[in-house]
């Protein structure tokens, strides 16, 4: 039964009793099958009113209640201009009349009353604790209005030591049954948080490698230890598979890591500075660094698993490099652009090789553009994510917060690369073996480079773009070409200046 039959055979057999949303729980009796519907009710109802008040970000409540289907394939949840429906496989067992607009307590309430319903019948979502679901059924609720919105919990588990765990992506736990590794505990604001990691989610994939297959020790090396590194995971969420890519530190877990390296044959070395995510703390470390390290032979600035979502923090980063030049325009609800500069000028002209991937997102992206924009380095990699927006921070009446991104990034010329995405001057992928890269070095010194530049070509297919330079699967082998064909860009001038020339 699908859900035009439903509405056919609602209107021709039944007119349904109008029954006011408000009458569905009852305060004297808040707490149902566990679950304080009254609190769950008031939550729902506070996190409508606030959707509402950006706009809910281009979308409507209707796309937003109709998401929760996504909570259980069984589901179908249709939200018309006077009903809300809940059909379980060919079932109806659910139907509301729709609450006038801008009544958010009632349709918190309707919404509460969804999830009861769908409890009674997945064993799974009725065995979840109230702040389990709040979190499991907000996270299906923000797919309706941003796919990279997330819902932030006042309880999330803080880090080590300060709000940091030593040398770790940001998350704990073991394995289950079957030879997977359940999180039982992620860190806040490590790159395993940022990345939307989630209590009770199973890793059953690292870098193309079956975890049920791996030895506890090779779990525990890509996931944890004194050396930098990147792992590529296959994520099983409540609402289905996840793919992620997070960066290990080298002592902390900081916003950005600083890695010195001596090169044989070069007397000056290369510094390597890994981003995590772009905030002042960021920008704090890798000014530092530049001011201690201000004789090198080049710089690595590794953006590939940089997340970032503060527009103010990308500018002074980029302006380190840049100066003051336009970084990006910042684009809220289809209003007037505003235009970001740094306000101070770069503080270093050392050749720089910038990396990226395809979970290169956010105002990382802008930065990167940044560099290609004004000549400033030399991009390197796979194309990244093409997710180029910021988020809006929506505190809740309970303590918690929603990020939602509303806001679309043009680059400092006003060029757009939301959906789009930075397309790399080198495709790490094409030379990932020793031949490769000797065939390609020998090419650019000779001058037989002939390389497309996708970022200046307005039409374009991005698809097939992504399919020419494609995902490297293993975090490992990713590390290690990227940063062999670095060094070599780095430490042969030639090499550098005729890749420059190709701007």
């Amino acid at each position: 039964m699908n859900i035009k039959k439903i509405f056919f055979f609602l209107g021709i057999m039944f007119f349904p009793v109008v029954v006011s949303a408000t009458e569905l729980f009852s305060v004297d009796n808040p707490v149902k099958n566990g679950i304080n519907v009254i609190n769950v009710s008031n939550v729902f109802s506070d996190i409508y009113e606030k959707l509402n008040s950006v706009n809910w970000a281009g979308k409507n409540i209707n796309l937003a209640i109709e998401s929760l289907e996504h909570l259980n394939k069984k589901a179908h949840i249709a939200a018309t201009d006077d009903r809300i429906v809940l059909v379980w496989g060919d079932e109806l067992i659910a139907n509301y009349p729709k609450p006038e607009a801008n009544n958010w307590k009632d349709y918190g309430q309707i919404t509460t009353a969804l999830i009861m319903k769908m409890r009674e019948n997945d064993k799974s979502l009725k065995s979840l604790t109230e702040e389990e679901l709040y979190q499991t059924v907000i996270d299906a609720l923000l797919l309706g209005i941003d796919e990279e919105g997330r819902y932030v919990s006042s309880n999330d588990v803080l880090g080590k030591d300060g709000n940091f765990i030593l040398t770790s992506i940001g998350l704990d736990g073991g394995r289950d049954s079957r030879g997977n590794f359940r999180i039982t505990g992620v860190y806040k604001d490590s790159s395993a948080d940022l990345s939307g990691i989630r209590d009770g989610d199973i890793i059953s994939e690292i870098n193309g490698k079956r975890v049920s297959k791996m030895t506890d020790d090779e779990i525990s090396s890509v996931l944890s230890g004194y050396n930098s590194g990147t792992s590529k995971l296959k994520v099983l969420t409540p609402l289905g598979n996840k793919y992620i890519t997070l960066r290990r530190a080298t002592v902390v877990l900081a916003d950005a890591d600083i890695i010195f390296r001596n090169i044989a044959d070069d007397d000056k070395g290369i510094l390597e500075i890994v981003v995590h995510k772009v905030s002042d703390n960021a920008v704090s470390i890798i000014n530092e660094a530049l001011s201690v390290h201000d004789n090198i032979s080049g710089i690595v600035l590794d953006l590939r698993t940089s997340q970032g979502f503060d527009e103010k923090a990308a500018a002074k980063l980029a302006g380190l490099f840049i100066g003051q030049k336009p970084v990006m325009r910042v684009v809220e609800n289809y209003a007037e652009e505003i235009e970001i500069v740094p306000g101070g000028d770069a503080v270093t002209d050392t050749p720089v090789v910038v990396l990226i991937s395809n979970t290169t997102t956010g105002t990382s992206e802008a930065i990167a553009y940044s560099f290609y924009e004004n000549k400033r380095g030399v991009l390197v990699g796979t194309p990244s994510a093409g997710k180029v927006r910021i988020s809006s921070h929506i505190n809740l009446e309970n303590g918690d917060h929603l990020e939602i991104m509303n806001k679309s990034i043009k680059t400092g010329t006003g060029t757009v690369i939301d959906n789009r995405g930075v397309f790399p001057l080198v495709c790490l992928s094409n030379i990932r073996n020793a031949s490769q890269q000797d065939a390609f070095f020998v090419n650019v010194l000779n001058g037989d480079f002939a390389a497309r530049d996708f970022n200046k070509e307005t039409t374009l297919n991005v698809k097939d773009v992504r399919k020419s330079c494609p995902v490297i699967v293993s975090g490992i082998d990713e590390d290690n070409v990227a940063l062999g064909v670095s060094i070599k860009i780095l430490t042969d001038d030639n090499i550098y200046n005729n890749l420059m020339d190709l701007l």
